[in-house]
């Protein structure tokens, strides 16, 4: 004869159980578990958790009763010694748990989330090109989240930690093979620049800016120095005045008048004389004047 017991499951019961709890480096090189939100149980809680009408995937509460914390987690392999449990070191310290110390554990049925939002715990979190991007990476090794929790994520050799500060639809969510709207709080120590002084700052800068262009402005003079002939004579060799000085230009202050499509030549061009300035016309001045020599002379008598 069959007992009841083996042809039918048990029904409406749960599984909760006390398990001794340690950190993952007590099994060796396990970056995999570390750097997630999975553990590591027993092979009879495998046995006890078939035999129940549990629902899956398999999301457990982990409770620490001295300092009334708690967290949730999934499991990532049946492995570990008879009543022990191996958790991540970062789920240690938010259940406020030594090492070998009690914790009990329960299967629970979490809602899938729609929203979570963190807060990082560094600001070295900023240097991050796309954090979203980053976050999203490094929550596929995770079943769950709990509000409160500080998770920490591993990205470039180094560990980020992330404050879960707000859940939807609950406290505890389930993450896996959903679509979470994700949003980030100030990182811890962050502060908000003063735009005013870094303003005040960047006018002075300017106001310096401008005064050694002034100085360098009168300093420079364009095509400044004397010339030599191939012939010896000093004739014309007097230094020119400046044409950018003529035209009141100083060299470094930009053309605030300009306007896209026009293009000026300092170089070529020329005061127009409108016919009301006759001191400088030269009055004695007078075209084709003077006397002409011919290259045959006159008969001779």
């Amino acid at each position: 004869m069959f007992g009841f017991g083996q042809m039918f499951p048990e029904m409406g019961r749960n599984f909760q159980t006390t398990y001794r709890c340690y950190s993952v480096t007590m099994l060796g090189d396990r970056e995999d578990v570390e750097r997630g939100g999975k553990i590591i149980m027993p092979p009879s809680a495998l046995d006890q958790l078939t035999r129940l009408n549990i629902q899956y995937p398999m999301l457990f509460k982990l409770t620490n009763k001295k300092s009334n914390r708690d967290s949730h987690c999934g499991v990532l392999e049946f492995v570990a010694d008879e009543g022990r449990i191996y958790i991540p070191y970062w789920m240690m310290q938010n259940l406020l748990l030594d090492e070998g110390g009690l914790v009990q554990i329960e299967n629970v049925s979490l809602s899938v989330a729609t929203f979570a939002k963190f807060q990082p715990q560094s600001v070295d979190f900023l240097d991050i090109t796309n954090p979203k991007a980053v976050l999203e990476n490094g929550l596929r090794n995770f079943a769950c989240l709990t509000k409160t929790d500080v998770i920490a994520i591993k990205y470039n050799d180094k560990v980020y930690e992330l404050c879960v500060l707000e859940t939807k639809p609950g406290n505890a969510v389930s993450i896996i093979e959903c679509d979470m709207n994700v949003d980030f709080a100030a990182p811890v120590g962050y502060k908000e620049p003063d735009y005013k002084q870094q303003q005040h700052q960047d006018i002075e800068e300017d106001s310096d800016i401008v005064d050694s262009a002034d100085d360098l402005a009168e300093a420079f003079r364009a095509f400044s120095g004397q010339g030599n002939r191939l012939d010896g004579k000093l004739k014309g060799t007097q230094s020119c005045p400046s044409r950018l000085e003529n035209e009141g230009i100083r060299r470094g202050i930009p053309n605030y008048n300009y306007k896209i499509g026009t293009v000026t030549f300092i170089r070529t061009q020329r005061p127009i004389n409108n016919g009301t300035d006759n001191d400088d016309i030269n009055t004695d001045f007078e075209a084709f004047s003077g006397q002409g020599q011919s290259l045959r002379k006159k008969g001779r008598k």
